[in-house]
């Protein structure tokens, strides 16, 4: 009889988890992403959901386990939804899950112990160990370590490689175990006092840190003085260039803003001040003039300020590239009393600056060319080059202290009796000798946090703080630039970097052994295991190239401790499986290195995946072909990441049987703002092919697409995916029943490719949708016509007349509707800016329409919010507001065909706020929400 299928294969509570990990995404003070910065890092909510749901059985199943049955149906109902006698085992176990994903779960000690004993009854006592191949900021691991398996995490980056061991391998060693540093040890709190998990361990880095800053300072303190007897925070920078006109022929800034402090009652701004051939700063009370904001063109180059003359951008480049780019102090900021002030730069700061001496400078050259790193074009093409000489003296200083830190601490274990073992951290050893290195693992962390505050390429903030260097994926080039103070009593000092630190490792709470492995996941050798994991997106980031900003200094400080890790001067590039056109020579070397690797990976772990437990593999890349245009056939929108990882897997012998599209991303990361980038993973369930798997037709593959996707959609739907994700998410019910063939045959007996079944899909989404135009009201299917062919344009009457009859309506019907305007012999979409925000009352109105029933909750919503918008929501006649969400699905999915990317914006932003506005609404009526009404 066949087995019982996991949870994750049937049901998700999946809005339960979608607000989890987008609250997650605010969450800064004690999350793990504090640790070491890593991108596109997956949230701790999603991972523990997706391992949590691949390992049990799904209750409601006839063939579940019984002993899990009767755990679910015990289950206790105190969580959000509470659970009521005549639930089902599946409801009760929703009702828990919903307490697991949240935030405040990773330290209840409860409710995660529960957890692990429903994964022990649901394996019988015998959770396998799972395995994450691409192991990057360490979400997976990391959660399926406190969900009481045996986690292993392999990557072939060093950066990521540490940051597992940080979490994962490191903190169980010396897991309960007291402080060693002479203060805890003082004040009783050694020898028989309580430490649970890695509180002893972050107790350690906290001293030693603190030790750490004040040997510093003893040595390079004098580099960093007061200003009128206030601590610096910060010494506010501009780049230089000598300006091309001969007659002027002196360094003029090159700034991309004046503006120093925008904060209410405190504005101020750099004012350049001119004397011949020569400038200064003064710092002046409030904004500068419009049009005086800074010197920088964008896209251009700048300006001369002296003469007014066009900088080229080539020139600044050439200028940069000989080494003639110089630096002008423009202004300093301070703590004061009463917050930051600001004062006019001194030659005394700047001659102090240049007294700074590096004694080591990190040797690398950044990539010659990179989408995604742009300093090399003006000269900064060696990673020393990214920070001022003081910068480096501070950075070379704290990173020796880091192996200095490691001596005092092993000095100091001794004095408290830890055993003498001279095992080191590598090799598994736990005693004195490994335990100094273990803390210097954290120090050599927060060296790396430093760097991403201190450099060139971090920016200033106007409300006084100042912006990493990682401020997103990238290493752009940045004009006016901070220098932070390490000794400063506030802003981005050395004590904020190891706080940070700290707090992450009192969150951990290890529960039990683990590993973390620099392996290639084409190459690795495993026993039988769990598999999930958040492999490369195509090209999206590039990794190594990247993380060689953080390697340089952390092979400076941990290259002595784990010398196999650090054994290159840079992170290992060659066989780094993305999709690098500067690496591979072009873009179809690119894509074939990608594809041959994808598909060796998944062969290679379809060895050891075990049979009992489905894969699970997250993306999130979203498709979109180059060439697409609008009118074009949907079949040819595709992309390549997506295709290339779909056909490794399914060339690999996997079958897709569940696809959930998960909130992984925030709205406001800086690459979504004002974008329509995805905002979910889709985590693609898979198990094995069966080896007598039978093969089909193209045109029984197109019948099962229209059977079956439908109802795959409506659910979707029902689980708020938005609409930027819908394409992305209908992937996966699509591909699920293509894989689930051992081919796709097209009528010459030719094979059906993945690229192809893309297309399909697309297509089968399109007519779903469409489909739903039957159930509009006459006016609303004249409008969603018209918005298809020619968005908010005017047109002809005629061509209005003619679709109008069309659908069985007339356009004065439209017009008196309030859909269109129509005069002057020409007709057009009234835009919902055009609304009147007052004047809509919609039991007044005599021609209701769901067309503008959704854009009046569009105009609410963009001015009013959620609870604006649920007001009028509760206004609308019911027929007209059921239908709002999937008019809004619909034309979101025109919007991105056609390229219109503000109007989608708004689709997409109604969609994404429905579950709130419903919720708001029920509630303003004093009414159960949608969600309890179902439930009873």
């Amino acid at each position: 009889m066949a087995a019982a299928k996991k949870l994750i294969e049937v049901a998700l509570p999946l809005d339960a988890i979608n607000a989890a990990s987008a609250r997650e995404k605010s969450i800064r003070h004690g999350h793990p992403s504090t640790l070491h910065l890593w991108w596109a890092r997956r949230p701790l909510a999603a991972a523990r959901a997706v391992i949590f749901t691949s390992l049990v059985d799904d209750p409601d199943d006839p063939k579940a386990n019984p002993d899990f049955v009767a755990a679910c149906n015990a289950l206790p109902g105190d969580g959000p939804n509470v659970s009521r006698e005549g639930d089902s085992p599946r409801m009760k176990l929703f009702d828990f899950i919903e307490r697991l994903v949240t935030w405040e779960a990773t330290t209840d000690e409860a409710i995660m112990e529960q957890a692990r004993e429903l994964i022990r009854i649901a394996t019988k006592g015998n959770p396998p160990p799972l395995l994450d191949p691409f192991a990057g900021g360490g979400s997976i691991p990391l959660e399926a370590q406190r969900l009481g398996l045996e986690a292993h995490a392999s990557d072939l980056n060093p950066v990521a490689v540490m940051i597992n061991k940080a979490m994962i391998e490191i903190p169980p060693r010396f897991a309960g175990m007291a402080p060693v540093n002479p203060r805890d040890q003082a004040g009783g709190t050694g020898g028989g006092a309580k430490w649970k998990g890695a509180a002893g361990l972050a107790a350690d880095v906290r001293y030693y840190g603190e030790w750490m800053r004040a040997r510093a300072f003893e040595r390079i303190g004098d580099l960093y003085p007061e200003h009128k007897g206030e601590t610096v925070i910060a010494w506010l920078w501009a780049r230089t260039v000598i300006s091309p006109n001969p007659a002027v022929n002196a360094p003029v800034p090159l700034v991309k803003s004046y503006i120093l402090s925008k904060k209410e009652g405190r504005e101020c701004w750099a004012k350049p001040v001119i004397e011949g051939r020569t400038l200064h700063f003064e710092v002046t009370s409030g904004l500068p003039p419009k049009g005086e904001q800074g010197t920088i063109v964008p896209k251009h180059g700048a300006k001369c300020i002296i003469s007014n003359a066009s900088i080229p951008l080539d020139y600044i480049r050439a200028e940069g590239k000989a080494g003639r780019m110089g630096a002008m102090l423009m202004a300093i900021v301070t703590q004061g009393k009463n917050g930051r002030n600001y004062f006019s730069a001194t030659p005394e700061q700047q001659i102090t600056s240049e007294r700074a001496e590096p004694a080591w400078r990190p040797v690398g050259a950044l990539p010659e060319k990179h989408r995604s790193i742009s300093t090399q074009l003006y000269g900064l093409d060696e990673y020393h080059k990214l920070f001022t000489p003081r910068q480096l003296t501070a950075l070379t200083t704290f990173s020796d202290l880091v192996g200095e830190a490691r001596q005092q601490v092993y000095d100091d274990a001794l004095k408290v009796d830890l055993a003498e073992d001279r095992k080191p951290l590598r090799d598994g050893g736990c005693g004195a000798y490994s335990y100094g290195e273990a803390v210097s693992v954290y120090l050599a962390f927060a060296v790396d946090r430093a760097t991403n505050l201190w450099s060139t390429l971090t920016s200033w903030r106007t409300h006084g703080s100042i912006n990493h260097t990682f401020a997103r994926q990238a290493l752009p080039m940045v004009w006016d630039h901070p220098e932070a103070n390490p000794f400063s009593i506030g802003g981005s000092n050395w004590e904020i970097c190891v706080r940070q630190v700290v707090k992450s490792l009192l969150n951990l709470r290890p529960q039990i052994d683990a590993s973390a492995k620099q392996l290639d996941a084409v190459k690795l050798e495993f026993g039988a295991t769990a598999i999930s994991t958040d492999p490369p997106y195509y090209d999206n980031i590039g990794y190594a190239d990247l993380s060689d900003y953080f390697y340089v200094w952390m092979r400076r400080c941990l290259r002595h401790i784990f010398p196999d890790v650090f054994g290159t001067m840079l992170v290992p590039k060659s066989a780094e499986l993305i999709a690098s056109t500067h690496r591979h020579g072009g873009k179809q070397q690119a894509k074939a290195f990608f594809e041959s690797g994808m598909r060796a990976t998944f062969t290679n772990l379809r060895r050891f995946a075990i049979q009992d437990y489905p894969q699970t593999i997250y993306y999130a890349f979203k498709q979109q072909d180059a060439g697409f245009m609008r009118g074009h056939n949907s079949e040819n929108v595709a992309n390549s990441g997506w295709e290339t990882m779909l056909s490794s897997l399914i060339r690999s012998g996997f079958v897709i049987v569940g696809t959930w599209p998960i909130r992984t991303e925030g709205a406001s990361r800086m690459n979504a703002q004002g974008t329509n980038a995805l905002a979910s993973s889709i985590v693609l369930v898979c198990r094995p092919r069966p080896q007598d798997a039978p093969a089909t037709s193209r045109r029984r593959f197109l019948d099962a697409l229209r059977a079956e996707l439908p109802g795959a959609i409506a659910e979707m739907k029902t689980g708020s995916i938005a609409p930027v994700d819908m394409a992305q998410a209908t992937i996966g019910p699509g591909m699920a029943i293509y894989s689930r063939y051992s081919a796709v045959r097209e009528a010459d007996g030719k094979a059906l490719t993945v690229r192809a079944a893309l297309g399909l899909i697309n297509a089968a989404l399109d007519e779903v949708l469409a489909e739903q135009d039957a159930h509009l009201d006459r006016e609303t299917r004249f409008a969603v016509d018209w918005f298809t062919q020619y968005g908010y344009q005017s047109r002809e009457f005629g061509q209005a007349d003619v679709l109008a009859r069309a659908k069985n309506t007339a356009v004065d019907s439209v017009r008196e509707a309030g859909v269109v305007e129509a005069e002057g012999g020409k007709v057009r979409l009234i835009h919902w800016k055009e609304y009147d925000p007052s004047g809509y009352v919609p039991e007044q109105d005599k021609r209701p329409t769901v067309w503008e029933g959704c854009h009046h909750l569009i105009e609410r919503l963009n001015h009013h919010g959620e609870t604006g918008a649920a007001a009028l929501y509760n206004r609308l006649p019911g027929d007209i507001a059921e239908s709002v969400r999937d008019l809004a699905y619909r034309l979101y999915h025109i919007c991105d065909r056609a390229g219109w990317a503000e109007d989608a914006l708004d689709y997409n932003a109604l969609v994404t706020s429905w579950s709130e506005i419903t919720r708001l609404a029920a509630s303003q009526q004093g009414q159960p929400t949608q969600d309890e009404m179902f439930d009873n």
